[in-house]
């Protein structure tokens, strides 16, 4: 088995309690026992558990009921019945109620082992295809970081070296230099990688969306909450969350993650009780967030305490050398995606790629790459099929150019487009509205 679980036991026999936490603490795994509902409850509250064994007599109480109320406060929990009066009836009952497992007594270790294992398994799986629900909202191709830029092999490399370690790493670069997939990266390269990775957007949430984001809220916190939510730290127990823009976290909230990344403990929103999560925590900005300090907008225990391992990512203009291979493997991913075959770029096309200052990044570049795929009808890349910006003749206007303020406009709104990870994040830079920006887009053929 892979990794440690932490496992509840509820029973109200303390040779029970006593004899189940020596086993599964001789396998290695994290074991709390608890002799009532009420503390199981306390409990569950209180940090996050993989998977709880639960007798159904727990003295006055009846451990049915407790079913539905642990899966309340965690919903991901797996529940294994043990219980000294077996029947069809009340194992039909617990797996109605959202028990997975059902054990009579006495039982032996082999059956304990066979449902740890169940409940690892089945645990595992959710999490992976939570992370393939991640991925395929966000489908973009891997990089395999490959660089003829010192700065960007030593960021690499860097990178690689903290992930077997603890420590909150920092990436710091342009938008659209790659951290979001550095940061996957690293969680792959990390002993967590068969844990969850999560991604939460800072500027993506208003101060208050966002504290319940990552914490969590319980029922009837603020208006709309109907039902509970164990939030985005809780849900990647074990594995590594990922704050994109930190820079954007609201001061109010600041103190908050300071807390989280000192002791890794937490209260959802609506809800006093102290909660811990196993979370790595990795962060990103585009921002000078020292600036951003001495203008009193950003925390300094809380930078040092993120900047505990800073990585720097040079932009795609002091990296003109990688734009080919780059350009390469970007077209290899969009050709498959769209049952293309490409013999590559036409001479023309390369030196306009090369030649180019790409203020959006490799996320600029990727999007001039989708694009020339899916419009190219031929087995090679030609300049006709870049856009204007990149042709030839057609650099992109200044302030005091004789030329139109259409031209200047249809200019501007590309480059915001391809630097732009939304059609919202474009129309918020552009100061319009989106069904302004699709009448620009629709009067520039855009």
């Amino acid at each position: 088995m892979n990794g440690p679980l932490n496992i509840l036991v509820v029973d109200d026999e303390a040779n029970i309690r006593r004899t189940l936490s020596v086993y599964l603490e001789t396998e290695g795994h994290r074991v709390v026992g608890v002799g009532n509902s009420r503390d199981a409850l306390a409990e569950a509250r209180r940090r996050s558990f993989d998977l709880a064994f639960v007798d159904l007599r727990l003295g006055t109480s009846d451990g049915m009921d407790l079913i539905p109320a642990l899966l309340a406060a965690t919903p991901w929990l797996k529940i294994v019945v043990i219980t000294a009066f077996a029947s069809i009836d009340t194992a039909v009952e617990a797996i109605r109620r959202g028990a997975t497992d059902y054990i009579p007594k006495p039982f032996t270790p082999a059956q304990i082992g066979l449902s740890v294992r169940k409940a690892f398994e089945m645990r595992t799986l959710e999490q992976r295809v939570a992370t393939l629900q991640e991925d395929l909202v966000r489908t973009r191709p891997e990089f395999d970081f490959a660089s003829a830029h010192p700065a960007m092999r030593k960021a690499v490399e860097l990178a690689r070296q903290a992930a077997a370690s603890e420590a909150t790493i920092l990436l710091r670069g342009e938008s659209g230099t790659g951290k979001t997939v550095l940061a996957r990266a690293v969680h792959a390269w990390s002993p967590r990688a068969a844990r969850p990775f999560g991604v939460v957007s800072c500027p993506a949430f208003s101060s208050e969306l966002l504290e319940s984001e990552l914490f969590g809220h319980a029922k009837g916190a603020f208006t709309g909450a109907v039902r509970e939510n164990p939030g985005r730290i809780a849900v990647c127990e074990g594995g590594t969350l990922f704050l994109d823009e930190i820079g954007d976290l609201p001061l109010g909230l600041q103190p908050k993650i300071l807390r989280f990344v000192q002791d890794r403990g937490y209260e959802r929103v609506g809800d006093p009780v102290p909660r811990r999560a196993d979370v790595r925590l990795i962060a990103a900005t585009n921002l000078d967030l020292e600036r951003a300090m001495k203008e009193g907008r950003f925390r300094e225990d809380l930078y040092y305490r993120l900047a505990v391992i800073p990585i720097d990512l040079p932009p795609l203009r002091e990296r003109p050398d990688d734009v080919e291979a780059l350009a390469g493997r970007l077209l290899a991913f969009y050709a498959r995606a769209n049952h293309r075959t490409f013999a590559g770029f036409s001479p023309e096309a390369l030196r306009a790629l090369q030649s180019y200052s790409w203020p959006g990044n490799i996320r600029e570049l990727s999007n001039v790459i989708e694009r020339a795929a899916i419009m190219c009808r031929t087995d090679r890349i030609g300049i006709e099929f870049l856009p204007a910006g990149l042709q030839p003749g057609e650099s992109a206007p200044k302030v005091g150019d004789r030329i139109s303020l259409d031209k200047v406009e249809e200019q501007h709104i590309r480059k915001v487009l391809a630097s732009a990870k939304s059609l919202q994040e474009a129309a918020d830079i552009l100061g319009i509205d989106q069904a302004t920006l699709w009448r620009r887009r629709k009067k520039y053929d855009i």
